[in-house]
């Protein structure tokens, strides 16, 4: 299969190709060599609480019925119906059993056969016991709550595939974590240009002047992480609270008032990783904390009092050091379509998926978690924006998200301009992204093809 071969100029880490985003021919390889070899996240487990609950996961052609068969464990299976081809269910709710509206063929909670309507029409024919018609099941694994599957029966474990995201980021507790809002919207270009716009900060500048005032340094350093990747604010000659270097503006003597600016922004304008909880608690640095206090000290006592809000509003903290959450960095990229962006009360991640074979196109799911005591999470809503225009509106998204949009939109249509070949990665800030193209490319799409 060497002629399915991609022929494009070689990634580096100051360029990547415009073809791995626009081109047909990408896509397909894709649909054949990466989507059916990797882990994917389908759901969190709190999403199907009780025995029957189920939820559906699409990707390409291919879809998936993840449901809880009993107290402890929960399955995936290929939702296709084993007669004719037919999806079972559809979206999410629960069964007692999964059956087939077309001709009644019904399976157990567990994948196993329960009824064949007139099966003895089927006596002397081959392939016809009930293990060979029970449902088919992609590999399934669980990390912090989330559920994962793969389509390779002989894939890597997920603890192996995921190193070693797990050993800076399990200390968050993503597990008790439950949903704040979830939002899916079709956004008008390649999943990879989506995913990578959550990949780097190096377009905060541009992209949110407005926190600007208070970010500090904005300038950020990128790591790979064998096929997964982390940037973080490691290299700052500003703390949070200040304004950035680049507005040539001075660090004022009281940076209080900025901490609390930065916190009610994030809070009001992106509505996830801090929370409301949070923003209240940073009030008291105005009260509990001195001006004259070092920056870093300023940054402890924060974190204290937003440790002391969630202790005392019954949702708990995790057992994390200032050094801890620091090392964890600003922003994860798990291979090949998962981003999130982690913080000891609350953390913000996202899935990005092809939208069916449309290089153009793509599914984005946007998941809030926050820490909340028991019986307080708010009720889950998964909202939906599926229209050709819905990602325009700043009131489904808030003002971040919505800026981060518009950039997805022009780049898409921008890189088929005959004066672009490619984008030019920052090696530094944007290391993270043409790590993931070179690992797509020499791992999966070329690697799969030329054997």
């Amino acid at each position: 299969m060497a002629n399915d071969q991609i022929e494009l100029i070689p990634v580096r880490e100051d360029f990547v190709p415009k073809d791995v985003y626009l081109s047909e021919k990408f896509a397909r390889l894709e649909k054949e060599y990466l989507w059916p070899k990797v882990w994917q996240v389908v759901c969190r487990e709190e999403e199907i609480p009780r025995v029957g609950d189920y939820v559906t996961y699409e990707v390409l052609d291919e879809s998936f019925v993840i449901v809880r068969t009993d107290a402890e464990t929960i399955k995936a299976y290929h939702n296709v119906c084993q007669h004719r081809g037919r999806r079972l269910v559809e979206g999410c709710g629960r069964k007692a059993r999964l059956r087939c509206r077309f001709h009644g063929w019904t399976w157990n909670l567990d994948g196993s056969l329960a009824e064949v309507l007139d099966r003895s029409d089927w006596d002397g024919c081959e392939d016809m016991s009930d293990a060979d018609l029970a449902l088919k099941e992609p590999l399934i694994d669980f990390w912090q709550g989330f559920v994962f599957i793969n389509m390779d029966s002989n894939a890597e474990p997920l603890e192996k595939y995921l190193d070693p995201v797990p050993s800076y980021c399990d200390g968050f507790e993503f597990s008790k974590m439950r949903f704040h809002w979830s939002k899916s919207v079709r956004l008008p270009c390649n999943w990879k240009v989506a995913l990578e716009a959550f990949n780097e900060g190096y377009h905060v500048a541009a992209t949110h002047p407005q926190l600007l005032d208070t970010v500090g340094d904005d300038r950020t350093v990128s790591f790979a992480f064998n096929k997964h990747g982390m940037f973080g604010y490691f290299e700052g000659t500003r703390p949070l609270g200040t304004p950035s270097p680049r507005t040539g503006k001075p660090v004022p003597d009281d940076i209080r008032p900025g901490l609390i600016q930065y916190i009610d922004q994030i809070d009001k304008t992106l509505n996830a990783i801090i929370t409301h909880r949070d923003a209240a608690a940073s009030r008291r640095l105005m009260t509990d904390a001195s001006a004259d206090d070092d920056p870093m000290e300023l940054l402890g006592k924060l974190a204290g009092f937003m440790q002391e809000a969630a202790v005392a509003d019954g949702a708990g903290w995790p057992d994390m050091s200032f050094e801890d959450v620091y090392k964890a960095g600003t922003d994860w990229h798990v291979f090949p379509n998962f981003v999130f962006l982690p913080y000891p009360d609350g953390a913000l991640f996202y899935r990005s998926r092809p939208d069916g074979d449309n290089p153009d196109s793509c599914i984005y799911d946007i998941w809030a978690l926050a820490r909340f005591a028991p019986g307080a999470e708010p009720e889950l809503k998964h909202e939906k924006f599926y229209g050709k225009d819905d990602w325009r509106e700043q009131d489904n998204f808030g003002l971040i998200l919505t800026q981060d949009f518009q950039n997805m939109h022009n780049v898409q249509r921008g890189m088929k301009s005959s004066g672009f070949s490619g984008a030019r990665t920052n090696p530094k800030q944007e290391k993270v992204l043409s790590n993931f193209h070179k690992v797509l490319i020499e791992n999966y799409l070329n690697g799969e093809a030329s054997k």
